[in-house]
């Protein structure tokens, strides 16, 4: 029998694995002539570009003028032969639309020319614009099936791409993608609007303090990427893996992360091959990937770029996430991106390094040596404490999903309260604004000597970092700790960006009409702001029960689940700064809360079905022979007079009959209707979400019984152990 139990053939195969061959050799190719190999990057376009061309879309894109239409034709004709060079059969514009995930159309440059042959076409119209369909993608109501026509734009400041396969390449073109009556549908669009809100309301910042010099001011991001690694044998015996990207079942492994011996430990051999690949196909699309390492829980791995503009950062994290999934399989794996593939060890973020800066004046989260003197950094910080503090709700419902509730809050992440870290040095400032008005004095970076005379000394930073904080000042920028390992950063990036536009507009505003000494204005509208917003601030450790109390205490919120948070996106407050600021409407942003309920209720009932079906189909099945052997080898020895203990017998017909009542609870619990999407939401997360996890109760049980021969799903310890 046990010839035929999935999960021992799956361990059969990954035993006799061939491991691959190397298919690198970054002496004959280096790095450095790898990054940017198939981006039409500023570079190729300085190249190929009459002079002129060149400059106007420079402009547009360092300077966010407008685009000049009347150069499409001249970039479109050097984008096409570019791409040809390199093999390019089709063109592809690529969008971000609601589900979380890339999309393309691709279409050909070859156009017959009537004489039995074809010529290679691509004009500035094709470049500018695309019409994919428009209602086969989540809209939350925006257009209905019967109206299909939506559009892609053209977004020139993300760097058109090659994308490479073994039978051609592809001209990838980054687009922004809107109805026929104009919303947008996708990702991108609402991170470019609220670029250039910050932008306008940074520039009114600057020019008080004298340092308006017409460099845009955007924001920039980082996004570190978590993710698991399984071998595929095992992942194909998953179903639940397979069509949940989460395991429903499964009882802890023996050991787990107790010892901490996997973070930063060896990379494993055929890990670090696969990473290797990604890097080099990442670098040659012009991905910034600086850091990999071995994360805390066993087959958990991290990869993380340098900061870059955060629209580009935004769409290179989407070809992250597409690469991580497509070089796995080459090495017999599969990557899982989901915030928690498994409980009970930790999940998975995407921490996402966020600030403000211009090509002139640099980082303007910078403290510098004396940032109690830096008023412009003070400024800028102060901004982001008050638009964390006032749209704390707002921040938290853009990280919320069905996978993240899994995550936030548990022992390795970020609670669900938003609260800012800002270390020993910022604080001491800004305490020192609070309490005087002014501060006078920064704590001074020291020097950490070893006690070992090899060893060089080392420069202490003035402050300690706080991992257990969702949002952590860590030395010139912010780390949004909450953001999941399977989000699209971009709708964090849009609302980090409007908030904090809000709030440096509400700072102009005030600093605009002041009479007198500009410098006392400041100061005492910083002590305001810190008096007024103080609250969010804290130091301490986010996981203690205590921090909870104390939160309370404070008034910030505590949105727990994914139906709680998400109803802040589209409050009266959340639409009124949409709108003022020109990046959402009305009607997009209740689309979007509309999209998301949706989402969250369909992933919800695709775990209940899974559970069914595998509680049905392969435990139950399981956990019955077992029961059978039991009693059969029980009467056996009974039938010889030997007195035999029943208790395990008993353990195991009790387990089975809670397995099979719950099972039935929860098929009849789906067949439940609601009567909007937001009660739909509610009811799985009230009503399915509890009976999912009774099932699991009582089917991980039973993996402590069953014999290990019939047992049919891969277990925690094969998963993440057997690399």
């Amino acid at each position: 029998m046990s010839g035929n139990i999935t999960r021992l053939n799956a361990i059969a195969a990954i035993n006799s694995y061939a491991p691959i061959k190397q298919q690198l050799n970054f002496a004959e190719t280096p790095t450095r002539e790898l990054f940017n190999a198939n981006v039409f990057s500023t570079a190729v376009m300085k190249e190929r570009l009459p002079k002129a061309v060149y400059k106007s879309v420079i402009a547009t894109i360092e300077e966010g003028q407008m685009l000049d239409i009347s150069v499409a034709d001249a970039v479109a004709t050097a984008m096409k032969d570019w791409a040809i060079e390199k093999g390019a059969t089709h063109y592809a514009h690529v969008f971000y639309p609601l589900t979380g995930l890339t999309a393309e159309k691709h279409d050909s440059f070859l156009s017959p020319d009537g004489n039995g042959s074809a010529i290679a076409e691509f004009s500035g119209y094709q470049l500018i614009q695309g019409e994919p369909d428009g209602s086969s993608f989540p809209t939350g109501g925006i257009r209905p099936t019967f109206e299909a026509r939506g559009y892609t734009a053209w977004d020139v400041t993300s760097p058109a791409y090659i994308l490479e396969n073994p039978n051609g390449t592809t001209l990838c073109i980054p687009t922004a993608f809107v109805s026929w009556s104009g919303e947008a549908l996708d990702k991108k669009t609402p991170v470019l609007r609220s670029n250039q809100a910050i932008n306008a309301q940074a520039q009114r910042i600057l020019s008080l303090l004298g340092d308006a010099d017409g460099g845009m001011v955007s924001s920039t991001a980082g996004p570190e990427q978590e993710y698991f690694l399984i071998d595929r044998n095992f992942y194909y015996a998953r179903p639940d893996l397979l069509t949940a990207g989460r395991t429903l079942f499964g009882a802890p492994s023996p050991k787990g992360q107790e010892f901490d011996d996997h973070y930063f430990g060896a990379i494993p051999e055929r890990v670090l091959g696969y990473m290797l690949e990604c890097e080099a196909e990442l670098f040659k699309l012009g991905v910034p990937v600086k850091t990999r390492h071995n994360e805390v829980a066993p087959g958990q791995f991290e990869v993380a770029p340098m900061y870059e503009s955060a629209n580009v950062a935004t769409d290179h994290q989407q070809i992250m996430m597409t690469t991580l999934k497509r070089v796995a399989p080459k090495y017999g794996m599969v990557c899982l991106l989901h915030e928690k593939p498994f409980a009970g060890i930790n999940g998975s973020g995407k921490h996402v390094n966020y600030s403000l800066g211009s090509p002139t004046l640099g980082n303007l989260l910078e403290p510098g040596d004396t940032p109690h003197d830096n008023v412009r950094f003070l400024i800028f910080t102060a901004a982001v404490i008050r638009a964390v503090s006032k749209y704390a709700s707002l921040l938290r419902s853009v990280v919320a999903s069905a996978g993240n509730d899994h995550r936030l809050g548990a022992n390795e992440a970020p609670p669900a309260i938003i609260s800012i870290f800002l270390g020993e040095q910022l604080t001491d400032v800004f305490e020192q604004i609070k309490s005087s008005g002014g501060a006078t004095s920064s704590k001074q970076i020291g020097t950490l000597t070893l006690g070992v005379d090899t060893l060089p000394p080392l420069p202490l930073h003035a402050g300690d970092r706080n991992r257990t904080s969702p949002f952590a000042f860590t030395g010139n920028k912010f780390e949004f700790r909450a953001v999941g390992s399977n989000q699209s950063i971009a709708m964090p990036i849009t609302v980090l960006n409007t908030t904090i536009a809000e709030s440096l507009d509400f700072i102009a505003t005030e600093l605009e009409s002041v009479d007198g000494d500009l410098n006392d204005a400041i100061q005492a509208l910083l002590k305001t702001i810190l008096e007024e917003h103080g609250s969010i601030l804290f130091n301490g450790n986010g996981y203690s029960a205590e921090w909870h109390e104390e939160a309370a205490k404070r008034g910030l919120p505590n949105l727990r689940t994914t139906v709680d948070a998400l109803p802040a996106f589209a409050s009266e407050e959340s639409i009124a700064l949409f709108k003022k600021y020109g990046v959402l409407s009305e009607r997009e942003v209740e689309s979007r809360l509309e999209v998301k309920l949706e989402q969250y209720a369909k992933v919800i009932n695709v775990e209940a079905n899974l559970a069914l079906e595998i509680g049905r189909t392969m435990i139950w099945p399981a956990a019955i022979r077992h029961q059978n052997d039991l009693a059969t080898t029980c009467a056996n020895l009974k039938a010889v007079g030997y007195e035999f203990d029943t208790d395990t017998l008993d353990k195991v017909t009790e387990l089975v009959k809670y397995l099979q009542d719950n099972l039935a609870a929860l098929e009849m619990k789906m067949t439940h209707e609601a009567d909007s999407v937001l009660a739909e939401a509610q009811y799985a997360c009230d009503v399915l979400m509890p009976q999912i996890n009774l099932v699991r109760k009582y089917a991980d049980e039973l993996e402590g019984y069953v014999a290990d021969d019939l047992w049919p799903l891969p277990t925690y310890q094969e998963m993440l152990f057997i690399k």
